[in-house]
């Protein structure tokens, strides 16, 4: 099943079931007001909105409406908490190699991970706002999967189960930010702003065969100024499943129903498959030739990040996003 939320009801949306082609929509009246409201109590409410989205597909309903994309939320508008891995090491080896560090051996059998922004985030195709273009913008193309109640200390098996939802994000980043945060000693925090999650959230039975061992196989694609930018394979070179990040964010705590878990910049051993993020390609040019050539995002930017099933359809539908100032 498919599952957004509408730009309507307070800051927490309205719970929407969407049909597999993304053209419509019913609403998820009586099963839960809210996204949240429907994570907190999954065991009761996942079967009610799966008979509406058999219904929903079956054609079988009458008041349903049109999927409009402006008019959605994110699917999931404030969590109580997104917990960003880097769970592909390539990614990881180029931005040490590119400053002449190694990779710790920790680094491949414990993963690394942050407290991310999660009070509230930016619409599917809604701008995303930036103080100054010196920040050093820059787009992450990653996956996110979304829990229920996860006990503390939960084993890796437990974490898989406890995964419910799955979806993408623009896991925005202000790059020029970041080393001085880092040098601090303390982690991100103004480096990394609001992030835009996907028109919708599926569960991991739509995904069919690309769902396994707890990860997407399949290319996330993404486009700059209508130009492709890269289509790294997500289910290669993920040196951690999603279960495998889930229970390493509960080893010493438990988390919420409506935690979101991010994978981190999808990043392949073979360059050739271009990559998710600016920082990544700047790294290889510097690798190669010294300096990066490439710029960070400027004003007026446009980003596009989607997943495509192997019939060419768009699963979670497109981020589609323009770079503005804030006003």
């Amino acid at each position: 099943m498919k599952l957004a939320s509408l730009k309507r009801g307070g800051r927490d949306g309205t719970l929407i079931v969407v049909n597999k082609n993304l053209t419509e929509y019913a609403l998820a009246e009586g099963v839960a007001d809210t996204m949240q409201q429907a994570l907190d109590n999954w065991a009761n409410t996942a079967p009610r909105l799966n008979a509406i989205s058999d219904q929903l597909n079956a054609g079988q309903l009458r008041d349903t409406w049109p999927l409009q994309m402006d008019q959605l939320a994110a699917p999931l508008p404030r969590a109580f908490e997104f917990l960003d891995g880097s769970a592909y090491l390539p990614h990881v080896e180029r931005v040490r190699r590119a400053r002449g560090a190694e990779v710790p051996e920790s680094f491949y059998t414990d993963p690394l991970m942050y407290q991310a922004t999660s009070a509230g985030f930016i619409g599917p195709v809604d701008d995303v706002p930036v103080v100054d273009e010196a920040h050093g913008i820059d787009l992450e193309a990653e996956i996110v999967v979304v829990t229920d109640d996860v006990p503390m200390a939960a084993s890796v098996e437990q974490a898989g189960d406890s995964i419910q939802l799955v979806g993408l994000v623009n896991d925005v980043s202000l790059r020029n930010l970041i080393p001085a945060e880092l040098a601090k000693g303390f982690g991100f925090l103004q480096s990394k702003p609001r992030s835009a999650l996907s028109p919708v959230l599926v569960t991991p039975d739509e995904l069919g065969d690309a769902w396994q061992a707890y990860k997407l196989h399949l290319p996330l694609i993404s486009h700059l100024n209508g130009e492709l930018f890269g289509r790294p394979e997500a289910g290669v070179d993920m040196q951690f499943s999603f279960a495998e990040l889930v229970a390493h964010a509960a080893k010493t705590r438990p988390l919420a129903a409506g935690t979101i878990v991010g994978s981190g910049t999808i990043a392949n051993q073979d360059t050739s498959l271009g990559a998710s993020c600016l920082a990544e390609k700047r790294m290889l040019e510097i690798i190669a030739d010294g300096k990066p050539s490439t710029p960070f995002l400027s004003f007026g930017d446009r980003v596009r990040i989607e997943m495509l099933d192997a019939d060419g359809e768009s699963i979670f539908g497109a981020i589609e996003q323009t770079m503005v100032k804030q006003q």
